[in-house]
């Protein structure tokens, strides 16, 4: 099942809609602050529309870390999470 997020333009920032993909066999939970916190279902897309600047993170075990901030060449996008995450590990040594 597809989760579609919609936020408001704020400012000059533009809504961006691109995919969070989640292509392991476990669910992901992430947090995007003053939106939702998904739990991406394995093997699922869920299509958002976030503005840039936005913030997500996600979680290893109870610490919270950045995993991307939204820009505009994210747009139609479908970005597989669980890589994002495997990479941004990799990244801060966790």
């Amino acid at each position: 099942m597809s989760l579609a997020v919609a936020t408001l333009m704020i400012g000059l920032l533009k809504a961006v809609p691109f995919t969070l993909r989640n292509n392991s066999l476990k669910s992901i939970y992430l947090e995007i602050p003053g939106v939702m916190n998904p739990n991406l279902s394995p093997m699922s897309n869920s299509g958002v529309d976030l503005r840039e600047g936005q913030k997500i993170y996600f979680f290893d075990g109870r610490r919270k870390y950045l995993l991307l901030e939204v820009t505009a060449d994210l747009e139609g996008e479908k970005l597989d999470v669980s890589e994002l995450i495997r990479t941004r590990k990799k990244e801060l040594g966790i």
